[in-house]
């Protein structure tokens, strides 16, 4: 590559550098060689934006520049995946491009991959492609993590911005799927694992079936595995791996109480859903949770069946519990500690008042915003979380006594203020 290319390069010099990027782990060290020449910046002068840049969120093990560098790397495992590598690889490079400019940063990389990719020499269509690639880069990991995919808005949410190029949607949700995977795996363990991947593959799944013309997802049935516990008497449980089912009497609050026990047997969780269905019977509720052990193995499930059963008999005291493990968790002085946020996402479901909570991550977090939503009335209907190191976003899908969205000004507000006082 000759550093006077001049604009709109000629497809030699942009295949030479889809070839570099291509090459995967060991374009690092020439991708780092040409920068330190100067080269980088000379042949894209919004580089100098991201070189050497720290990252804001400590779950990044990388500066801004070598982690883009790192995605591409990761990106070129993936190729074979998508219809164009090509896109893939340079959207790869290109797709956190916006930070260090004012304003969200993929709204702004969006902006700069379109004049990158035109500076590239790509055809209109393919820079159409690359700019809605990086505005919606985040879309499928946070959509997946802190939105019901059981719910038909959240697919449709999906399908409308991967359309925003017409004729162009199936292949603009594969090249978000491929860089998914790999820029999670560039940012660090705490940003991506095998839930976090599940859940992506599946929003992938589902949103390349409706494009297709496919159905909605049916609600999920309950298996003869689930069915055999509604059987028992009281409250009985099931470990599978990270997923854990509890079948037990229906009560008010059941779903963030069973989350408390959990909690208490150092169970961290992910996601939870209340499943429904007519052969449950109408005393009777299931609940699914995906959790993981806060470290060491997960707990033996006699014993959480047990304390299940004392909480539901009112013998177990969850809040002092957990109030005594979050008095033992001990904040590093000096670390500074946002306030927690509450916010009421508007239009994220048609059935459903949806809840999403930023807060310092603590034990039976969950716990406690499911407690001060029931105060209010609410029931739980579904809840995602997603944890980026010491921080937090849950997200609740809630609904009043009679089933259905809170739709009433005063009332939402009064549901903020009761999440943020028991966040204190």
């Amino acid at each position: 590559m000759a550093s006077d290319l001049a604009a709109p390069w000629p497809p030699e010099a942009r295949g030479a550098l889809v070839a570099l990027l291509g090459a995967g782990p060991p374009a690092i060290g020439v991708w780092e060689a040409l920068d330190q020449a100067g080269l980088i910046v000379r042949l894209l002068p919004d580089w100098e934006h991201v070189r050497n840049r720290p990252q804001r969120n400590p779950v990044h093990r990388f500066t801004v520049d070598r982690h883009l560098v790192e995605t591409a790397a990761g990106a070129a495992a993936l190729t074979r995946e998508v219809a164009r590598p090509d896109l893939l690889l340079v959207g790869a490079l290109l797709h956190d491009i916006g930070k260090g400019r004012p304003g969200d940063h993929s709204t702004a990389g969006a902006a700069l991959a379109r004049d990158l990719g035109a500076r590239l020499g790509f055809p209109g269509g393919d820079v159409q492609v690359l700019e809605t690639f990086v505005r919606h880069h985040l879309l499928l990991p946070e959509t997946a993590t802190r939105r019901d995919l059981d719910d038909p808005v959240t697919i449709e949410t999906v399908t409308a911005a991967v359309s925003e190029v017409p004729g162009r949607g199936r292949e603009i949700l594969e090249l978000l799927a491929a860089l998914a995977v790999a820029d999670g795996n560039a940012t660090g363990p705490a940003a991506w694992g095998p839930w976090k991947a599940r859940l992506v593959a599946e929003l992938a799944r589902r949103a390349a079936a409706a494009l297709s013309g496919g159905n909605p997802q049916p609600p999920p049935a309950l298996g003869a595995d689930r069915l055999a516990l509604v059987r028992h008497d009281g409250a009985a449980v099931r470990v599978t791996g990270s997923r854990i089912t509890v079948a037990a009497p229906d009560r008010a609050g059941l779903l963030w109480r069973a989350a408390g026990v959990l909690a208490l047997h150092r169970l961290a969780v992910r996601t939870a859903h209340t499943v429904s269905s007519p052969a449950t019977g109408a005393d009777t509720a299931v609940l699914d949770f995906t959790a993981v052990p806060e470290y060491g193995t997960p707990p033996d499930p006699a014993a959480l069946e047990a304390d299940l059963r004392r909480m539901l008999a009112d013998r177990l005291d969850v809040a002092d519990r957990l109030d005594r493990r979050a008095r033992s968790v001990r904040i590093r002085p000096g670390a500074a500690v946002p306030p927690p946020r509450v916010m009421i996402v508007e239009d994220a479901s048609d059935t459903a008042t949806v809840v999403e909570v930023r807060a310092h991550d603590r034990p039976g977090l969950l716990w406690r915003i499911g407690q001060a939503l029931g105060a209010c009335g609410l029931h739980i209907r579904a809840a995602q979380v997603d944890t980026l190191g010491a921080e937090a976003v849950d997200v609740f899908y809630v609904v009043d006594g009679a089933g259905a969205p809170i739709t009433d000004s005063a009332a939402l507000s009064a549901v903020r203020e009761r999440v943020l006082d028991a966040l204190g």
